[in-house]
């Protein structure tokens, strides 16, 4: 959860943060769901983190079948 996702994307591609992104170089935006509701957020994030990684899965492709990033054309410094 962030009140600013493309400067937490940003921190991940550029391996700012430390943590699971950067031990597996997880650099792709594949999914993501927005509100104004922080509680909700929060909650949300909790349902997914327990879900099975095969449930996870699937609700990327219901989203984005292709795995784009959807972040791609956040940063004009060559970054993807």
């Amino acid at each position: 959860m962030t009140n600013d996702l493309e400067r937490r994307i940003y921190q991940h591609k550029h391996e700012l943060i430390d943590g699971f992104t950067k031990k597996y170089n997880i650099t792709r935006l594949a999914y993501f769901e927005e509100t104004t509701d922080v509680n909700a957020a929060i909650q949300r994030e909790k349902e997914i983190k327990g879900w099975r990684r095969s449930k996870k899965i699937s609700l990327v492709k219901s989203m984005n079948p292709t795995w784009k990033d959807l972040a791609e054309d956040w940063f004009d410094d060559g970054e993807t």
